[in-house]
């Protein structure tokens, strides 16, 4: 079914019915409504000392990544031109896990994965605003980051959920419906906007020793550092699943738009994101089948 949404995106892209602005447009709906109505409705489960004990695991694996994979960025490409340089240390910080990966987690381990998902994200969404710019251009001061941080839709999204299931308090039913009904989309428009992106490709121009490394290393290699030490320690099956998946989360693509307001390569970070982008309709899956 995913795979299907995904062509559709491809197909509409192709034949014009969605130009640049509606995709931009898909983009901005999915990000600041679809996906923080999708992570509030799969916070308001019933809370125990288990799923206290799962955010805890979960978080913590997801800070250890993302240090783990600034560490990468600084040592695995120095050798490349500094405009390449940029595109690939921030691929490296920030993957398109907040975009691909929710719909994918909750595809694949139910609402319970989305909503493990959705904590896991938010040491990659701090270390995106910080660290993640700071690769682009000077570091934001601490007052700006917190601002970003903190009015992120999808962090703000996370606290409400995080409220509703602790208290216990739920909204009047009308407006869990419309929840519900808002954050249903999720999956489908936003594997259709992965086709749209894939839409703009020329397979001839995509072939590159530095795009080919980077996404073996994103795809493959990452969480494969990840799944082998939660399979030695034992991790939970559901908090390890979904790490590896979030981990194995192609290019973001705000790799493009950072890369063209900032002086980095900006051609090369289109070909960046497209195919790992492209490469992840063959991992996701197998990642998928060995982590069930």
């Amino acid at each position: 079914m995913i795979f299907s949404l995904i062509a559709i995106g491809l197909l509409v892209k192709k034949i014009g019915m969605v130009g640049k602005t509606g995709q931009k447009n898909l983009t901005d709906l999915v990000v600041n409504l679809i996906l923080p109505c999708n992570i509030v409705e799969s916070f308001m489960v019933e809370f125990s000392p288990d799923i206290a004990a799962d955010f805890t695991e979960i978080f913590l694996i997801s800070l250890l990544i993302q240090i783990g994979c600034v560490l990468l960025g600084h040592l695995l490409f120095r050798r490349t031109t500094e405009g390449r340089r940029k595109c690939l240390r921030y691929g490296t910080i920030c993957s398109n896990a907040g975009f691909m990966g929710n719909p994918l987690a909750e595809g694949v381990f139910g609402s319970m994965g989305l909503t493990l998902a959705s904590v896991y994200l938010i040491p990659q969404r701090v270390m995106m605003w910080s660290e993640g710019v700071t690769v682009f251009t000077e570091a934001p001061s601490k007052k700006a980051l917190l601002k970003k941080v903190l009015t992120h839709p999808c962090i703000l999204a996370c606290f409400i959920g995080l409220f509703l299931m602790l208290t216990g308090l739920r909204p009047p039913s009308f407006a869990v419906d419309v929840i519900s009904a808002v954050g249903d989309c999720n999956t489908a428009v936003s594997m259709m906007v992965i086709g749209m992106i894939l839409a703009d490709a020329d397979p001839r121009t995509l072939i590159d020793k530095d795009i080919l490394f980077y996404t073996v290393l994103r795809l493959i290699i990452i969480p494969l550092l990840v799944w082998i030490p939660c399979r030695l320690l034992h991790m939970d099956s559901l908090v390890m699943g979904v790490s590896v998946l979030l981990a194995a989360m192609p290019a973001g693509a705000t790799t493009t738009i950072l890369a063209a307001q900032y002086d980095g390569d900006a051609e090369f970070a289109v070909k960046l994101v497209v195919f790992s982008t492209a490469a992840s309709l063959l991992t996701t899956p197998l990642w998928s089948i060995l982590l069930l």
